[in-house]
């Protein structure tokens, strides 16, 4: 993780537009946020999240189509600890079910 507390990455996530934006505000919990189109920026006191999401064509197994969105984060000025912190409770609340 880069010293400045500046990291990118991009995710696949299984989930349409829709489901994202119904999860996200939970996913986020008690930080500002502010969605414009298909980006928000999430706000911490040193910092912030930007995340910019686009969907792709469903994945297809048989006759199952599953719905995919690409979404990027581009965390600005938080250290390597707040980060995980965040992705901890983040990836809580959008994972799915499984057994």
């Amino acid at each position: 993780m880069p010293a400045n507390g500046a990291e990118t990455f991009r995710r696949e996530m299984g989930c349409s537009e829709a489901e994202w934006l119904r999860c996200l505000p939970a996913a986020i919990g008690e930080h500002a946020w502010q969605q414009a189109g298909a980006s928000a920026r999430v706000e911490f006191p040193d910092g912030h999240l930007q995340l910019q999401w686009q969907p792709l064509a469903p994945r297809c197994m048989a006759l199952l189509r599953l719905p995919v969105l690409q979404v990027d984060f581009s965390f600005q000025g938080l250290d390597a600890a707040q980060q995980a912190a965040f992705m901890r409770r983040f990836d809580l609340y959008v994972q799915r079910g499984g057994g």
